[in-house]
Order: C-alpha cells, then sequence, then structure tokens
C-alpha cells in the first residue's frame, strides 16, 4: 500500500504594542462644545500592527475628568496603548521528500549465481550414483527438513561428507535445487516433472514449490490427466488441487465415461473410497 505523508507548519501569535499619547491644550475651552459627531475631538492618525490608529474625545464635561491625572493646568493627556495580536500564521502543505524504489528485487539473481558459478560448495549429495553440490546454508534457509539434516538433530552431513538422496532422480532434484536458488522452476518443465516436483514439495516440505506445482497441474487438467492429477492430489494433502479435479470432472462431460474407464480403477487404488464415491454420486445426479 502506497502512503503519503506532508507536513505544515504552525507559527505562534504574533504580537505588536504601541503607545500613543493625546494632549489636548486649553482643555477648558473644549469643554462642553457640543454633542455632535463632529464636535468629537480627533488625536493624529498613528500605526501600530500595520494598522493606522486614531483617539477620538467628546469633551462632554464629565467630572470624573475633573481633578484626575490626567489633567493638569488646563491640559487633558490621553494614552493610548494599543496591542495587536495577529492570525498564526500556517505554512503552505508540502509533501516530505521521498524517493521511488520501483526497480525488482534481484536477491535471487545473485543467490541463482552462487549455483550456476559452482563456488562455495559445502555439501554433496549422491543421487542414483550422480554427485551433484549445493550450499548448506541454501538449502537449510529453504527446507525445514534439509535444515534438520545438515544442521540439526538429523543432521546427516559435515563438510565432506555426502548424504545420498534416496528414491529420486537426479533431474529432479537438480530441478529442486533451481527451484531452492531461483524460486523459479526450469523453464520447459512437462508434467511428469511437475508431478515429481509436487511429490518432492511434500517430501520436504516447501510450500511455495508445492503450491507452484498445483497452479501447472490445474491448468493441465484434462480428461487425459485428470485422474492421475487427482490421486497425487490426494496422496499429498493438495486440497486445492483435488477440489479442482473433482470441480473439473463435475463440469465435464466425461463423467460417466470416466467411471465407466480404467482411470476409475487407478483412482479406487491410490484415493480413499469417498472420492470414487464422490465421482460415482455425481454420475448418477447427472444421469437423473
Amino acid at each position: 500500500m502506497k502512503t503519503c505523508k506532508t507536513v505544515s507548519t504552525c507559527t505562534p501569535l504574533e504580537e505588536a504594542q504601541g503607545t500613543h499619547v493625546f494632549d489636548i491644550l486649553a482643555y477648558s475651552k473644549h469643554k462642553g462644545m457640543g454633542h455632535g459627531v463632529d464636535d468629537l475631538i480627533r488625536s493624529g492618525v498613528f500605526s501600530v500592527g500595520g494598522h493606522d490608529w486614531v483617539i477620538f474625545f467628546f469633551p462632554d464635561g464629565h467630572s470624573e475628568i475633573e481633578g484626575s491625572a490626567y489633567l493638569r493646568d488646563d491640559r487633558l493627556t490621553i494614552e493610548g496603548v494599543i496591542t495587536v495580536f495577529n492570525k498564526p500564521h500556517v505554512t503552505e502543505t508540502k509533501s516530505f521528500p521521498k524517493i521511488a524504489c520501483f526497480q525488482a528485487s534481484d536477491m535471487t539473481e545473485h543467490v541463482s549465481k552462487l549455483l550456476e558459478e559452482k563456488q562455495g560448495f559445502d555439501v554433496s549429495f549422491i543421487v542414483e550414483g550422480e554427485t551433484i553440490e549445493a550450499h548448506r546454508f541454501v538449502l537449510a534457509t529453504r527446507s525445514p527438513v534439509f535444515k534438520a539434516e545438515l544442521y540439526g538433530s538429523m543432521q546427516e552431513a559435515r563438510p565432506g561428507q555426502c548424504i545420498t538422496i534416496m528414491d529420486m532422480q537426479p533431474d529432479v532434484f537438480k530441478a529442486l535445487l533451481h527451484f531452492i536458488y531461483t524460486d523459479c522452476l526450469p523453464s520447459r518443465e512437462d508434467t511428469e516433472m511437475v508431478r515429481l516436483l509436487l511429490v518432492v514439495a511434500d517430501r520436504y516440505p516447501m510450500d511455495r514449490l508445492k503450491l507452484v506445482c498445483q497452479s501447472i497441474l490445474c491448468e493441465d487438467l484434462n480428461k487425459d490427466t485428470v485422474a492421475i492429477t487427482l490421486a497425487l492430489a490426494d496422496q499429498h494433502n493438495c486440497h486445492q488441487l483435488k477440489n479442482a479435479c473433482l470441480e473439473f470432472i463435475e463440469l465435464s462431460n466425461f463423467t460417466s465415461a470416466l467411471v465407466a474407464t480404467r482411470r476409475l480403477k487407478d483412482i479406487k487404488k491410490t484415493c480413499p473410497s469417498f472420492i470414487v464415491d464422490e465421482l460415482e454420486k455425481r454420475t448418477k445426479s447427472r444421469k437423473a
């Protein structure tokens, strides 16, 4: 998810203050001179805080002025103290600087070079008489079984020793190593190789490899492959692939033919009876 971070700043209130002294001489002559607006006495214009100000005085002869400290020798002094508070200043909203990274990760590219360059190998495997080398830490990082065999309580090999891999062809083991180092299958792998890799993925276990194999086998479903794929999915707990096979059979028009052929007998040998029952139920429901 992309996020956007922006910023703005508020500075404190700015304050300006000024004092203006307005002297009215001969006050007694102005006292009680009138009651109209024009009779007001205005001071000169003065500026505080960027604004112009004027003091207005109406000489109505109020008694409180008489005898005050502001009136001396017939001179009235008015002192005006003006304080101006400006609004807080808020800056324009700006985005935080950022550097976009659109470059794809090249980690697998670098790791794959370890296998291509054949340097630093520290573990060997014997697969049907063929010696295949690899890096212990890479294998242990990708598979809990390899981790246990190479570093844990199941440790079978120390540097310089060999591990014998039983019940696996060299090409399958090399394809497994290719996935471990590159996170993808070798190009142009046929369906049979993908099936074998699914078995290997369940054996080690490697969930991502298992999911990749299921996806390929699901795309390859047809009347000739669905039976063996269904049996394989059930044997190795591939629930998504098993459901895909059953759904494929249900959506296809050859359910009856499948039940009547040898493919069903192959399924019966490897799959629990409930799968066969499910197929036969779907066949009967179609006939009905």
